[in-house]
């Protein structure tokens, strides 16, 4: 126990230092703070939208390149023959990534409701479990990427690659109204899409769609199982 804690303290002051958490905190904040200016009082679809990009660069950007990097240095590999077992390393990784996630969303709405006026989550419940299960699908995507490839530069190549078009689909580059019919259909099924389509659902106050929820289980457990089968420590 002593060892997990003394891990997570050391992991938290690398996150912390890592470009990696600025850009993924700053890059919806600034969206969010220039586009804000065309959102009417009581908005809420555009800090649905910024609290989407954060939680997909954190799961798609940094777990796969954070995890991938390790690896490729031998961390996992030194820590097998340490008391702290690799496992544990993962562990700490994606709890302190989740952590992040939540402050990056939690400042998100602050920062809408008190300053640009958007109104507050109506469903506070729906929404945290809309985030939860968003969150564990767009986590295990990062898994899967970090599971596969060959080094850290390659899972933070396959993350951006797969970040954008994703982003694009899932209505976080433009309004999904003014996709193609097909894109925007496929666009609705895609963990970012989902996500964020959840999230706008309780944040509006709007009934819950099961379906949404439903589907992001399951992305999260097939996609997690598969990235854990597939998870190479060395």
């Amino acid at each position: 126990m002593a060892g997990f804690s003394k891990l997570a303290k050391v992991e938290s002051k690398l996150l912390l230092r890592d470009p990696g958490a600025i850009f993924s905190m700053a890059i919806p904040l600034f969206i969010l703070v220039i586009f804000s200016g065309g959102a009417g009082p009581g908005d809420t679809a555009l800090p649905s939208m910024s609290m989407t990009i954060a939680v997909g660069l954190v799961g798609l950007y940094m777990v796969p390149t954070t995890l991938a990097t390790y690896r490729e240095r031998g961390i996992l590999r030194r820590l097998s023959t340490t008391p702290v077992s690799p496992g544990a390393l993962l562990g700490v990784q994606l709890m302190l990534q989740l952590v992040f996630a939540v402050l990056a969303s939690a400042v998100l709405v602050a920062v809408s409701v008190v300053i640009f006026q958007a109104a507050p989550p109506a469903r506070v419940v729906a929404m945290a479990t809309a985030f939860l299960l968003g969150t564990s699908a767009i986590f295990a995507v990062g898994l899967l990427i970090a599971a596969t490839a060959a080094n850290g530069r390659a899972a933070n190549g396959i993350g951006v690659l797969l970040y954008f078009p994703l982003a694009f689909l899932g209505g976080l580059m433009q309004p999904k109204e003014a996709m193609p019919e097909l894109l925007a259909a496929i666009g609705e099924f895609t963990p970012l899409g989902l996500f964020r389509q959840a999230v706008h659902d309780a944040w509006s106050g709007a009934a819950t769609q099961p379906l949404l929820l439903a589907i992001m289980a399951v992305y999260a457990l097939v996609i997690g199982l598969v990235s854990a089968r597939c998870f190479r420590w060395a």
